[in-house]
């Protein structure tokens, strides 16, 4: 027996309970209270939990009040839209495994195309899984609780998302530290026919795996993932990084281009989407779309001309500043903004307490970017250019 997926079904048959639970606004130890009148602790607490777990996947996942999560689980799923992506490399109909397939958001994206067996050795994870991906109207292949170490995966094509906890819950970034372990993967890239394995996008993975795709993966501007591709379905470039919901990609070696240094910012300084930035593809995308890097030490870059991508957010330059707050400030006071957006990279801020204290008027919203250029820290005062729709590019 397993005392967690029986408190699990326990509170899938108290619907009462989960309500009240989820509805309640006051403070926790009063809903306790109340709750513990009727049900027991341990009941109330899993309540309590799950109520905690679908505010959070709210606006995340769909149908998220109706799910089954656990608030770590929320933390670690995949969003719909990444899930989807990397689905779309996987061969239609050839069949997978979802390898530590948590709560399911995964296996939602993978199952629209082809059959899939979901595998996690946690049975109340798994059954969890079953649970929403009936929510989201999807069913696997099959189902196993197992170990994924015991698994094997020669002549497979799978998918893989390590637990990135500790023991204690903590989230961690060395792999070494994931379960299954660094070892394991890179076994598993070496044994399965093909497929990806989900890292965290600040782990150390660099040279960890050698031969395979790493793709760096963001969505509306937040880097989600690190998507290691291997075997059948790995590209032949050693990293790629790619922009959601755009969908433009880029993927070459980032020792394959250096970009030219401009001597001030030009018409538009450029900040890369963090994708680009983690992948370490900066000077690729300056290569490729004539950008200029404004420092060896920082990733802002530079151009005359607005870029064509959503590899940069532009902003278009009004005033260039000597890294000095009372310039900046006297500047502002002849030219001020109704409000005030600061950015900065290498160079440490308080930017609540610089934001305070400029002079506010009735001009338009301006970006004050702490940046480095010519080896000097410099202060560029600049507006935020909309972005223009883009259609997915190679």
């Amino acid at each position: 027996m397993n005392s967690e997926r029986d408190l699990l079904y326990r509170l899938r048959n108290a619907p009462e309970l989960v309500e009240s639970a989820c509805e309640f606004s006051g403070s926790e130890l009063a809903i306790q209270q109340q709750l513990r009148r009727r049900f027991d602790g341990d009941l109330v607490r899993a309540a309590l939990s799950l109520a905690e777990a679908r505010r959070k996947a709210h606006g995340i996942l769909p149908a998220a009040s109706q799910l089954w999560l656990t608030p770590a689980g929320v933390e670690q799923a995949t969003h719909p839209q990444v899930a989807a992506h990397k689905a779309a490399r996987f061969p239609v109909g050839a069949p997978l495994l979802d390898l530590c397939c948590g709560v399911g958001s995964d296996a939602a994206a993978l199952i629209q195309r082809g059959p899939v067996t979901v595998i996690d050795r946690d049975v109340a994870m798994l059954q969890r899984c079953l649970w929403n991906l009936g929510i989201w109207q999807c069913r696997p292949t099959d189902s196993v609780v197992k170990d994924v170490r015991n698994i094997p995966l020669k002549g497979c094509l799978v998918h893989v998302d390590p637990d990135r906890r500790a023991a204690g819950g903590r989230p961690v970034r060395r792999l070494e530290h994931y379960s299954p372990d660094l070892p394991w993967m890179q076994q598993a890239v070496q044994t399965a026919a093909g497929g990806t394995i989900k890292i965290g996008p600040a782990s150390n993975f660099m040279q960890k795996f050698p031969g395979c795709e790493t793709e760096l993966i963001s969505l509306g501007g937040e880097c989600r993932e690190a998507a290691v591709w291997f075997g059948q379905l790995a590209g032949p470039e050693s990293f790629r990084a790619t922009v959601l919901p755009a969908g433009e990609t880029i993927a070459a070696d980032p020792l394959s281009a250096l970009a030219t240094k401009a001597r001030a910012p030009g018409k538009f300084v450029l900040d890369p989407d963090p994708a680009v930035v983690r992948s370490g593809l900066i000077d690729v995308v300056c290569d490729r779309h004539g950008l200029k890097r404004l420092d060896d030490e920082e990733e802002y870059l530079t151009s005359d001309f607005r870029p064509e991508t959503t590899f940069v957010t532009a902003f278009e330059v009004e005033a260039v500043l000597p890294n000095n707050q009372k310039k900046l400030r006297t500047y502002l006071r002849e030219h001020p903004g109704c409000r005030y957006e600061i950015k900065c990279r290498r160079i440490p801020v308080e930017t609540v307490s610089t934001t305070k204290k400029l002079p506010v008027g009735d001009g338009p919203i301006k970006v004050v970017l702490f940046l480095r250029f010519r080896g000097r820290a410099g202060i560029v005062i600049a507006r935020r250019v909309k972005a223009k729709p883009q259609s997915a590019t190679d």
